[in-house]
């Protein structure tokens, strides 16, 4: 049972995603939250597996909170919640931790799959435009490449360029010819030899070494 936390200053948008979630049988609601700080005090006293988090919310923001989550060691996977697909914080949530980012007007269905994914933090949470949008807007000119990539092999730096795409695991598997096994194998390599926690952060260290 995957366990979610929700906060987002709208209580409308909060029982939206309550009613939207509690409905798929391997998920379950701990609590919600109307602010920042609210978030970070539920999620450090039930560590959730997933919280759903609002960029935007009076007091200490969702940007804050990640940050103060980040800081003190939780675990949890955060997905940033907003009503824009080019917010000016998406970016800034990327690099502090964040696991995905998810546009409030999504299809029930996406949203439920997207908490399933950031709960196994091993597929993409960032559709392949939104992800080089993001990127290309707020990394600015890209940075030669980092040092910590030469431990990485050809095929695990070819693997990295498609994760930087937005790829899924499936459609790395097409594009280099190669089972999906096998390329969930080169993922979780990647990410244990750059010190990563998830694809995201992934997508980030690609951009600003210059590898895409």
């Amino acid at each position: 049972m995957i366990s979610v936390a929700i906060a987002d200053d709208q209580p409308l948008v909060r029982s939206g995603l309550r009613m939207i979630l509690e409905g798929e049988a391997d998920i379950e609601i701990v609590g919600e939250a109307a602010d920042g700080a609210a978030a970070v005090a539920l999620v450090t006293s039930t560590l959730p597996d997933v919280l759903l988090l609002d960029v935007q919310m009076p007091g200490v923001d969702g940007l804050e909170a990640l940050s103060q989550l980040t800081g003190a060691g939780v675990e949890t996977r955060v997905l940033m919640l907003t009503t824009f697909d080019l917010d000016e914080y998406v970016y800034r949530a990327m690099r502090a931790g964040a696991s995905g980012f998810l546009l409030k007007d999504m299809p029930g269905e996406d949203i439920a799959v997207a908490v399933r994914q950031a709960a196994r933090g091993t597929d993409a949470l960032l559709a392949p435009a939104l992800t080089r949008r993001l990127v290309d807007r707020y990394t600015g000119a890209p940075q030669p490449m980092s040092p910590a990539l030469d431990a990485l092999t050809a095929r695990e730096l070819d693997v990295l360029r498609l994760i930087a795409r937005g790829l899924s695991n499936a459609e790395i598997a097409r594009e280099l010819f190669i089972g999906e096994t096998t390329v969930k194998t080169h993922v979780a390599r990647v990410l244990m030899k750059l010190g990563l926690r998830d694809r995201v952060q992934a997508v980030v260290v690609a951009y600003e070494s210059g590898l895409t």
